[in-house]
């Protein structure tokens, strides 16, 4: 996954790895290929922009066929429907693009990549106008590509699709890679600030007292109805409460970090970056 704020280099990123854009230092291989000048590689990569390019006046069929003879792949019937019935468009077909309502119109453009059986498949913001029921059918299809092998860069600003569709993430800050990997190995990766963890348990006060003493924990808020504790090391911790929790006679309910998610991860990026 790519992520970003607007502006950071998202979609630029992808429009080189396309061949799209030529790269003004440094150089660009996809599958040992510079696709600056070699356009045969497009016959292995599939893109979804995040541009509405559709030819409104095309059926989808018309559409997804053109894609198919653009890239130099299986143009057949039995390919276009293929790929029109992976987004589930086979019913409207034959209806012009410009009559499809936004969500239909992003199914459309996933169809036109899918067209040439993509090794490489790049995604901008591919959910834009999909709507929950689209999203999820869409978010199944990407996993069902990745495990056949397939590989997916999506770019989105919606920080909670990123993270259901990806497993690594790659942050742009300003033009420049801020970090990539692992959200969790991001995370850990942050020494600077602290794991917060909210605990619910039935004696707040006591386990606040027992937990203070863990040479990991700088904080702890202590709740009517739990704790909030800060530690530098969430792995250790997280092996040491179940002891602490057992010894002090007390019962949690809910152990929960509060900002292990990629928007927090992000966040943090962006306050290291002021």
């Amino acid at each position: 996954g790519v992520l970003g704020p607007n502006g950071a280099g998202k979609t630029t990123l992808l429009r080189m790895i396309t061949g799209l854009l030529k790269t003004s230092e440094g150089t660009v291989s996809v599958f040992g290929r510079d696709p600056a000048v070699d356009h045969g590689i497009y016959a292995r990569i599939g893109l979804v922009p995040e541009d509405d390019a559709a030819y409104g006046f095309l059926t989808a069929r018309q559409f997804v066929q053109y894609a198919a003879e653009l890239s130099g792949s299986d143009a057949s019937p039995a390919a276009v429907d293929d790929a029109l019935g992976k987004v589930n468009l086979l019913d409207a077909a034959d209806r012009r693009i410009g009559m499809y309502s936004k969500g239909m119109r992003q199914r459309a453009k996933v169809a036109a990549a899918l067209v040439n059986e993509p090794q490489l498949l790049l995604l901008d913001e591919p959910l834009n106008g999909a709507d929950p029921t689209q999203r999820a059918v869409l978010i199944g299809l990407f996993h069902e590509l990745a495990e056949a092998g397939r590989t997916i860069i999506v770019s989105s600003h919606v920080l909670a699709e990123v993270e259901r569709m990806t497993d690594r993430v790659v942050a742009i800050l300003d033009g420049k890679l801020a970090a990539a990997g692992e959200i969790r190995a991001i995370r850990d990766a942050m020494t600077e600030f602290p794991h917060r963890i909210r605990i619910d348990v039935d004696q707040p006060r006591v386990l606040a007292g027992a937990v203070i003493s863990h040479e990991s924990v700088v904080g702890v808020h202590v709740r009517d109805d739990g704790l909030d504790v800060e530690t530098e090391n969430l792995s250790d911790f997280g092996a040491e409460i179940a002891r602490t929790a057992r010894d002090a006679g007390v019962r949690i309910t809910r152990f929960e970090p509060l900002d292990a998610s990629l928007e927090s991860v992000f966040r943090h990026l962006l306050r290291i970056r002021k």
